[in-house]
């Protein structure tokens, strides 16, 4: 596939280096000192501006596959799209950093034609994907990560192993999970693997389950979350866009919230905005502050400011205070398994959030990967079986590496295998796997796109 992506920052780095390997990839910047990162990476770079029609032909935009704008300036990244559409069939993604832009784009996208030049096919705003990831995990107790699939009849869930759990120490194969929900991974340390029936689960492992929402709604409830696990409070350090879009989402829920902010005007604004949220006026990193407004009765303290040393010293602070559970957002994303080694419960990343998403919906959908999982460690792929496969039973098959068909979608049907199910040509299977492992399963079925 050939990627072009305008603007050599963060953001881009972090594509870069995750897709030049398997990619045609091309970057584009007017400064050529921000382009020499990219000097040990085996790809092209073009001094420039996206908004320039010779820039975007010296790139061979007319042959892209996919356009990323991702610059500091949100009206170059529009510019440079609404210019690639002119130009070529390739599909745009457009970062912003403005709720405005965002909303501006959307309003743009609803009312033109679908091949209008200005018809942009993505706009991705990394903080309001972060903030629907923590929400995600907030409506899920305990949960590390959450994702649905099948229209919501699939799910993944993933929960680590406490010290109070029952699982801890057990085999899989004596732990007694519904029939309808599988262990397909488990994140020990820094790796991730396929666990067999005689694995056991160790203190701190992250497991990830999939099956049916109903399923593993029961498995939530008699492994994971008990009266004490319900989320009724929360405390959020940190006013900024993620924080308060955040606190808006929980507005509209029963829980309780409270957000710290160290800037008095801002905290007029969020007082403004915010018609059920409790705004303090106060420098969340303070531990007499912490102590005195009690954050160790929130059943969830998030620390959402910008900077990952200030999260991680609030983070820190509050689970010395007693906090239950801590959640923290983490901009550099070589230091997510830091946090989470330190005792962070869910460290969270906007970069890894709009990674996912590029992966996700664009880059690997084309190969019908739908989810990553453990920083791309592991994937869920959407495979249809081959018209010409025979019939074979599960336990029959003879995958080439270790792999978990998770479900298996035969018409309206979502069906869980065992052993005895069959696979049939055409059947739809959600298959988990390690990321390295994703194109032997693909062919091994004969892989076609949906």
């Amino acid at each position: 596939m050939k990627i072009v992506i305008y603007g050599a920052g963060d953001i881009t780095s972090i594509l870069a280096s995750e897709f030049f390997e398997d990619h045609d990839i091309i970057v584009i910047d007017p400064d050529s000192e921000k382009l020499s990162q990219f000097s040990h990476l085996d790809l092209s770079t073009i001094v420039g501006d996206a908004s320039n029609i010779n820039v975007l032909s010296n790139a061979d935009i007319k042959n892209a596959d996919v356009f990323i704008a991702a610059s500091e300036l949100d009206e170059a990244n529009i510019v440079g799209c609404i210019m690639t559409r002119y130009l070529s069939c390739a599909q745009t993604v457009c970062f912003v950093s403005r709720k405005e832009c965002k909303n501006s784009l959307k309003i743009i996208r609803e009312h033109a034609k679908k091949d209008d030049d200005v018809n942009i096919n993505y706009v991705v705003w990394p903080q309001e994907l972060l903030t629907r990831e923590i929400y995600s995990i907030l409506t899920v107790p305990d949960a590390v990560d959450v994702e649905s699939f099948a229209q919501g009849r699939a799910r993944l869930l993933e929960y680590r192993i406490k010290e109070n759990s029952p699982l801890l120490g057990k085999k899989l194969k004596d732990a007694g999970f519904d029939t309808e929900t599988l262990v397909v991974g488990i994140a020990r340390e820094d790796g991730l693997f396929i666990p067999n029936g005689d694995d056991e689960f160790q203190l701190n492992d992250k497991c990830i389950f999939m099956g049916t929402p109903d399923s593993l709604d029961l498995t939530s409830i008699k492994y994971f979350i008990d009266e004490k696990s319900a989320i009724k409070s929360v405390s959020i350090i940190g006013g900024g866009t993620v924080g308060f879009e955040l606190a808006k989402l929980l507005e509209k829920t029963k829980i309780k919230v409270k957000l710290i902010e160290s800037n008095y005007k801002r905290c007029e604004f969020l007082s403004e905005e915010l018609s059920k949220t409790l705004i303090l006026n106060a420098d969340g990193t303070n531990s007499e502050f912490l102590t005195q407004e009690g954050i160790a009765n929130s059943d969830v303290v998030i620390a959402l400011s910008d900077s990952d040393e200030k999260n991680l010293l609030c983070s820190l602070i509050s689970k010395q205070l007693g906090a239950k559970r801590v959640i923290t957002r983490v901009d550099q994303l070589a230091t997510i398994s830091l946090f989470e080694n330190v005792g962070i419960d869910v460290a969270v990343s906007p970069k890894q959030a709009a990674l996912n998403e590029i992966k996700n919906q664009i880059i690997d959908s084309k190969m019908g990967i739908i989810a990553t999982v453990e920083r791309g460690l592991g994937k869920v792929q959407e495979i249809k079986v081959d018209c010409a496969f025979k019939d074979t039973t599960l336990m029959d098959l003879k995958l080439p590496c270790r792999a978990v068909i998770a479900t298996i979608q035969r018409g309206s049907r979502i069906i869980i295998p065992k052993g005895q199910t069959l696979i049939r040509a055409n059947d739809m299977l959600l298959v988990f796997s390690m990321a390295d492992d994703a194109q032997q399963i693909r062919e091994f079925f004969g892989y076609s796109e949906a």
